[in-house]
């Protein structure tokens, strides 16, 4: 999390730019800016604001005045952007007056201003490869066809310039270079969007590695997602995207006198292969450091041997400008434990991650092979355990070139594993896990007493950035690792506590959009291919709970108005195919709750609580959006869904068709059995838990509303239960068996049968660890009311109980730092709550007797309840003290 500032008095920190800290390439003409609040004071808030926004020489471009205002954001409202230009901006806010500054750039404004040709090779041109004579490559039959990634160059003369960018992107993944030097930190880049609607481009300023007189500008293009293995298809290209990789670069080079060059790649840039041999995102990569060419990305060097690059087309295409935090390197790990046996060396890197291994070896003589497999887990007899990559080898190869220390590090390539097995290597190596994924910037903390819980958190946190890899995938390790709705929509509230998902979350529904049939039906998995399975309940309805709930975290309307078509349409889409209400025509795969323990939930039951939950929202969005006739027709749809619900599955006495646990959470979590049998449909609710000794049954669909349901209907002993619970099926279980990442599946891996099926147990899936926003929300007790949007009125609600001593959570709110943190010690109970700058919170502090609350020794005004002083307490720190 960001550190907040010290603050006196009011102070606005962590400046943003359409929800990115000071993004290069931004597309819009109107940008969002916006930023958080700090003050040691208690009661600050923000009561206006002003924004100036500077041009190159420091040209004022926009000056917004005084604006009396709480909101912590403002659009753009100067003269109009420039293309390929840097702004610096400042907001200062009332009443204090301090301010702070930051920076952002300008893509391309306007189609027009590209200059750049789509680049590739000609395959009919290209001669075979020869291995040398004294080194046959050993590939798979998986392998065998992969293609050599290309690698691109060219140079050029620029008179003195005052500013340098280069907008980057490729159909397939790219690795930008110039005079000499890597440009960007990004990995993966341009990352995975629906290529057939939107390439995403970066651009970066590139003046610093441009002198005087000539300069190199050089590429290498990998397939990555564009034309490489995707999914349990492998290399059926035409199902995706295209057979060959392409790049596409524009230079634009501003000069003291005001003009401006721009070049970009075209039929002059010079292309061959290298000692990349082959780059893969499931199979791996193959890099021969005899075949280096020395000095490539360097101007001077002779590239008369390359061929001329192939021009594709001339075109721009679908380029957009990429909207979400890169791919990045965020972490190295180090190795807790290493074994050797028969040749063989395998690294425990201590967690299970996405990423890539850095191998530094001395004494590697020239031709020597090294080989790493990756794994989640091992045997029973210390190998590495592979049977669940299915068709994924995730296996590297590195031909040494003879130096006395040589490092190699996969650039193209990602794995998901914890076990990294080497063979063919010298005997002195180093080894360091690099960890991989979307840097989305942590937002979030929990904490507690009991170590089961706080590793279950780091669990969910790992396996949410092990599948934030440009989308948010299933699993980081076999050959799918795609997109699928359901996962991300049961994950999101967890996923929005732990990071600042705003703007990764924004890019991933612009492909949901353009996924969905023109009948409003919604794919399985975004960006959609692989299958063409679309409308199933609770994958579909991603397109309605998404851009809600995004709105609800963050306070910004767009996400709802860019959305609300697509929610209309989606709702009228069931609708259409299912006039009685109850769904159950056109429903897709119909997966219901996918990977419950042991029950089966009625798949009507299901899709027609999702179907009312739909209806819901978007009506709930119109409302937002001032559509007050399309509020009320989807208000008034939902109503006739519950009516049709509760006509077609609650019985007399309060019991949902299937009486299972998933069934009464779907029921009770979005308002559908009637008022007089809710009691009745909680009890059973709690005689099915405790009919099986207080253990869930719940798959993707239900876990997540465990906590919140029981903890809403007064049974917090129960959910806590399940926290602690460390039988199978629990969370538990996996973690006393050393998960640190969350299980696909329950059974995983049990003590009577070993590992689950091996055509689909992933070891690092995030959709059961949607527990987390419950431990946010309901342990540590930081959220929002029902009324409320971007925590302009929190709601503090802990719950303390179990086995727990002491909890705490802190959240990064659009407003400002949110925290809370109980502890129960002596018979009272302690709660220490911050609350951001403008916002005023609704508290409650547990105790059985309200009388006894006191903050700093004053008795506290509040509406007493059995279990709770309710309060509202304005900004600042609190401490509250009670019996308990």
């Amino acid at each position: 999390m960001k550190a907040i500032p010290a603050a006196e008095t009011l102070r606005p920190y962590d400046l943003r730019c359409e929800h990115l800290t000071t993004p290069s390439g931004i597309g819009v003409p109107v940008p969002r800016l916006s930023w958080r609040l700090a003050s040691d004071r208690r009661g600050d808030a923000q009561t206006a604001y002003r924004i100036r926004v500077n041009g190159p020489g420091g040209v004022l471009a926009w000056d917004s005045g005084w604006v009396e205002s709480e909101e912590v954001a403002a659009d753009y409202g100067g003269a109009p952007l420039t293309s390929f230009t840097a702004y610096t901006w400042r907001v200062e806010v009332g009443p204090s007056n301090n301010g702070a500054e930051s920076s952002f750039g300008t893509g391309v404004l306007h189609p027009d201003e590209w200059r750049a040709a789509w680049i590739g090779h000609d395959p009919e041109t290209e001669p075979p490869f020869e291995p040398p004579t004294d080194d046959k490559e050993p590939r798979s039959q998986k392998t065998a066809s992969l293609p050599a990634p290309r690698y691109f160059r060219t140079e050029l003369t620029l008179a003195p310039a005052t500013k340098v960018l280069i907008a980057c992107t490729a159909r397939g993944l790219y690795e930008l270079r110039v005079n000499g030097t890597r440009v960007g930190d990004g990995e993966l880049t341009p990352g995975w969007t629906d290529y057939r609607y939107r390439i995403p481009y970066q651009v970066y300023d590139v003046t610093d590695l441009i002198g005087d007189g000539p300069a190199c500008v050089g590429a290498v293009l990998a397939d990555g997602w564009w034309s490489g293995s995707l999914g349990w298809d492998g290399r059926r290209q035409a199902q995706h995207y295209g057979r060959r990789p392409q790049l596409f670069a524009q230079i634009v080079a501003d000069h003291p006198d005001g003009s401006r060059t721009v070049a970009g790649t075209d039929e002059r840039w010079r292309e061959t292969t290298g000692p990349l041999r082959y780059a893969d995102l499931l199979m791996g990569e193959w890099y021969d450091a005899r075949l280096e060419h020395d000095g490539w990305d360097l101007p001077g060097f002779d590239d008369s041997s390359w061929a001329p690059a192939r021009v594709e087309d001339t075109g721009h295409g679908v380029l957009v400008p990429s909207t979400a935090e890169p791919v990045r390197v965020t972490e190295d790990l180090a190795p807790v434990a290493r074994h050797e046996s028969d040749g063989r060396t395998i690294v425990d890197l201590g967690q299970n991650f996405a990423g890539r291994v850095r191998l530094t070896m001395r004494g590697a003589t020239r031709g020597a092979r090294v080989t790493l497999r990756h794994g989640e887990a091992l045997t029973d007899d210390g190998g590495l355990y592979t049977a669940n990559l299915r068709s994924a080898e995730a296996t590297d190869h590195y031909v040494a070139a003879g130096r006395p220390e040589e490092t190699f590090e996969p650039r193209f390539t990602v794995h998901g594993f914890r076990y990294v097995e080497i063979t063919g290597h010298p005997a002195d190596i180093e080894v360091t896990g690099r960890v991989t994924h979307s840097d989305t910037p942590v937002a979030g903390e929990f904490s507690c007493s009991d170590a089961m819980v706080g590793q279950l958190m780091s669990n969910l946190r790992w396996s949410q950035r092990g599948n934030f890899v440009s989308v948010p995938t299933d699993c980081p390790q076999r050959d799918e690792r795609l997109g699928w709705t359901a996962d991300a929509q049961v994950f999101l509230p967890t996923a929005c506590y732990n990071a600042g998902v705003a703007a990764f979350f924004t890019n991933w529904l612009a492909d949901l959009r353009c996924a969905q049939t023109d009948e409003g039906a919604v794919p399985d998995v975004v960006p959609h291919l692989m299958t063409e399975r679309h409308g199933t309940p609770a994958w579909g309805d991603a397109a309605t709970i998404v851009p809600w709930h995004l709105y609800r975290v963050y306070g910004d309307e767009r996400v709802l108005r860019d959305s609300l078509p697509s929610m209309r349409r989606w709702v009228d889409h069931i609708e259409r195919h299912n006039p009685g209400l109850i769904w159950r025509k056109k429903v897709g795969s119909h997966y219901g709750d996918w990977l419950q323990a042991g029950v089966t939930t009625s798949r009507d039951v299901l899709a027609t609580a999702y179907f009312a939950r739909s209806a819901e929202l978007t009506a709930k969005a119109a409302a937002v959006l001032g559509d007050a006739e399309t509020a009320e027709h989807y208000a008034g749809l939902r109503e006739r869904i519950k009516e049709a619900f509760t006509r077609e599955f609650v019985s007399a006495d309060g019991r949902i068709t299937g009486d299972t646990q998933t069934g009464y959470l779907l029921a009770l979590a979005h308002g559908l059995v009637p008022d007089d049998l809710v009691p009745a449909a909680v009890a059973h609710l709690v005689a099915d838990l405790e009919r099986r000794g207080r253990s869930l049954t719940t798959g993707f669909a239900g876990v997540g509303l465990l906590g919140p349901v029981l903890s809403e209907h007064g049974h917090h002993d129960l959910a806590y239960a399940l926290l602690h619970d460390d039988r199978y099926p629990s969370w538990g279980y996996s973690i006393k068996r050393g998960a640190t990442t969350i299980w696909e599946r329950w059974d995983g891996w049990t003590e009577e049968a070993g590992f689950g099926p091996v055509a689909m147990n992933s070891f690092n899936h995030y959709a059961l660890g949607s527990v987390g926003e419950w431990l946010y929300g309901g342990v540590a007790g930081i959220g929002q009311r029902h009324d409320s949007a971007g925590y302009r009125r929190p709601l503090v609600r802990p719950l303390p109980g179990g086995t727990l001593r002491w909890a705490a959570a802190a959240h990064d709110t659009p407003l400002g730092r949110l925290s809370s943190r109980w502890e129960v010690a002596g018979g009272t109970i302690r709660l220490e709550v911050q609350i951001p700058p403008g916002a005023l919170a609704t508290v409650h502090v547990p105790t059985t007797d309200p009388s006894s609350v006191r903050e700093s020794g004053t008795p506290v005004e509040g509406v007493a309840t059995a279990s709770a002083l309710v309060c509202e307490v304005s900004s600042g720190s609190h401490t509250f003290t009670a019996a308990w």
